[in-house]
Formats: structure tokens, sequence, C-alpha cells
């Protein structure tokens, strides 16, 4: 019998953060504290234009763009918070959350053989799609002396005459590392001097601490050349709503475009009422959640500290990053001894690349009360670790 599957899906990689999700749903009193998701409830009032609009039977396709007046305030929106114009009719598209946005936009912008650079570690599906493109993905280990930060000498390394497109993954998931308005203005000059296109994925630019999130589309001679990558789960805590969007120049959407038809049609329309209310509206919700998660940040960092766990301070997401090297385990190793011994359920570094290796990624989408007790469980594995050695 002729084999029905395919070979390139075949030999690509589960998601190592399932993994340990269902790993740890089947046990019993475990804290999770693997799953980037918002422990906040969408805000009412944006649930409540999502169910205006179903009793008004407002439950059609919209275009396969989107509802114009969802485009028209993402415009709004990028305009007065990084100072880019971009036109609803023709250069922003409503998807099925980012994560469709990311694979959609490499379809559409790479063939066969082009190389894409990809910033590790980071979010686990860039590879899998860019390799689902039918392009090689270059990686470029980020280092943990320099914060987690793509430096521009790491970047004119890593490109060749067959570099099409470099992924910009900040705010960073896992690291929680950012990139300032400096080190963008490096990396743009060099992708203008190299031409070089960028997919700067942005979900996280709401949830800055210290510091406003800069995209690297407001540098000068990069709106042409950026495909911007944003949505609504994160900031808005509507992960179940999943919508985003592209913004980015009108020969590509209107290819990205073309494989949303085929593929999807239209992004959830209850989706897309509730969308245009976050945005109207939702600034004070995601002003309130920032500060909260920004509390939960300092917490572990003062918990680190006390546990002599070494951690760079992250600016951005809401995730810690915390080295374990020195108990000679891999990441793996330690994540599943400490599930097995303390219940408590984190995501091995490994999972987001090779260099995430020796490091733990621990959300901090969790109530102060869970990450105490997450945090006394961590410290006493720790000590019987130390004991040990």
């Amino acid at each position: 019998m002729r084999n029905p599957l395919s070979d390139t899906i075949v030999n690509i990689k589960p998601s190592g953060i399932r993994k340990f999700f269902d790993i740890a749903s089947e046990r019993k009193d475990v804290i999770s504290l693997g799953v980037g998701e918002p422990d906040f409830e969408t805000p009412w009032h944006i649930r409540d234009e999502g169910i205006w609009s179903l009793e008004k039977g407002k439950t059609f396709y919209t275009s396969n763009s989107g509802l114009i007046e969802l485009r028209r305030e993402i415009c709004n929106y990028l305009s007065r918070r990084i100072n880019v114009e971009y036109k609803a009719d023709s250069e922003v598209l409503i998807t099925v959350g980012g994560s469709e946005a990311i694979d959609i936009g490499l379809r559409a912008m790479v063939n066969p053989g082009d190389e894409v650079l990809i910033p590790q570690p980071s979010y686990v599906s860039y590879e899998p799609c860019a390799i689902l493109a039918g392009a090689k993905p270059v990686i470029i280990e980020l280092k943990n002396e320099n914060d987690f930060r793509l430096t521009k000498e790491e970047l004119s390394e890593a490109i060749t005459d067959k570099t099409k497109l470099l992924i910009l993954p900040f705010p960073n998931n896992p690291t929680g590392a950012i990139l300032e308005r400096k080190e963008l203005e490096d990396i743009a000059r060099i992708c203008v001097e190299k031409d070089i296109y960028v997919m700067s994925d942005e979900i996280y630019a709401e949830l800055t601490y210290g510091n406003d999130h800069v995209s690297i589309a407001s540098m000068p001679g990069m709106k042409e050349r950026t495909i911007l990558i944003n949505g609504f789960s994160k900031a808005y805590a509507m992960t179940g709503w999943r919508l985003g969007y592209a913004a980015g120049p009108k020969a590509i959407i209107e290819q990205m475009r073309k494989i949303h038809q085929f593929a999807i049609m239209c992004a959830p329309t209850t989706s897309q009422y509730a969308a245009v209310e976050a945005l109207r509206n939702g600034d004070k919700d995601v002003e309130m959640m920032r500060e909260s998660y920004d509390q939960r940040r300092r917490f572990l960092m003062n918990a680190f500290k006390e546990m002599k766990l070494p951690c760079f301070e992250p600016y951005g997401a809401f995730y810690v990053f915390p080295c374990i090297k020195e108990f000679n385990m891999t990441s793996e190793e330690f994540a599943l001894a400490l599930l097995e011994d303390k219940n408590l359920a984190v995501v091995p570094g490994s999972a987001f690349g090779d260099s995430g290796e020796g490091f733990l990624r621990i959300s901090y989408a969790y109530s102060i009360e869970k990450l105490r007790v997450a945090m006394g469980r961590l410290a006493e594995f720790i000590t019987k670790l130390r004991e040990k050695s």
C-alpha cells in the first residue's frame, strides 16, 4: 500500500510546548506555568460586543480581508501606537490568529531554496512554517550574555546571497527579550542594504515594561519591506477568539489574501466585531493587565534572586527564562523531574530551539497566589538538587 503521508510533515517535530501541557493535564493537583495564555477573562465590554453581534444575526461571512471597520481601526491603532500609516482597503488582512498570518506570509513570500533567518530561542511555529513554505531555515542563536537580543553582527554573519526574509520575534517568546530603537535602526540599515524583507511578529507589543515598543516598520525604508504580524490574543486576553492580522505592502497582502481565501475564507465574524470594540475602547484594559503582569514579573525576578537562580531581566511579553545549567541536566530532564517530584510544569527551553537548551520558560500569566506556591515548589526542588551535588 502506498504511503499516504508527506515526508515533509512526518519529519517536522510536534510542539514541545504542547508535549508538556499534555503530560501535565493528566496529573492531579499540578501547577502549570507552561501555557502562554492570559489568566484574565476577555473584558466584558468586548465580550458584550460579540454577544450583540450574535443577537443581531451578524453571523455571515465577512469579506476575505475582514470587516472594513476592523481594518480601519487597526490602521488607526498602528498610526497612534507605532506611527506607521496603512491603507485599510489594501494593506491589512484579518487572519485566524497571528499564527495563520505567519504561515501564509511565509508561503506568499518565499520560493523553494530561499533562506529565512530565524533568531532562536523563539516561537515554535517559525521554523516549521518556513519548511512548509519550501524555504531553508537559517537559525541565528541568540545569546544569554546579550540578553537574547539580536545584534547587528549576528545578523550580518548569517546573511548569504540566498537570504530572502528575516523573522523578527520581539518582544520575544520565550525569553521576554526586547529590541530598543538603536538596535532596530542597525538591523533596518542592514536589511535595506542587503535587500532583505522582514516579518515582524509584534503580538506582545502592548506588553513591555519600562520601554515603549518600537516597530521596525517605523524605521526609514522599512515599511515597504516589512510584514507586521499582530493580534488580539495576548494584549486583550482573547486567545479563544482566534483573531490576528497582517499589515504590509499591498503586493504581499494581495498574495496572502489569496492563500487565506482558499484555505480559510474569512476569520470568525463574531470575533471581528468584538475586536472592533477592543481597539476602540480597550486601552484601559490593556494598561490594567500590563501593570498586573509587571507586578508578577518583578515577583518572579525577586524569587529567582532569593534562590540564586540566574535569570536576565526580561522587559517584554509574560515569560521569564531562567538558566539551569548548573544542575548538569538537559532542560527536558529538569522539567520532567520537576513535574514528577513537585507537580510543577514548566517548558524546557529546548522546545524553542537548540539555543534554548539549559533554560526553562516560565509564564507569569498566572495569579500571584499561584506563582507564590509554584516558586515555593521550585525552591524546594533546587535545594534538593544542590544538596545532592
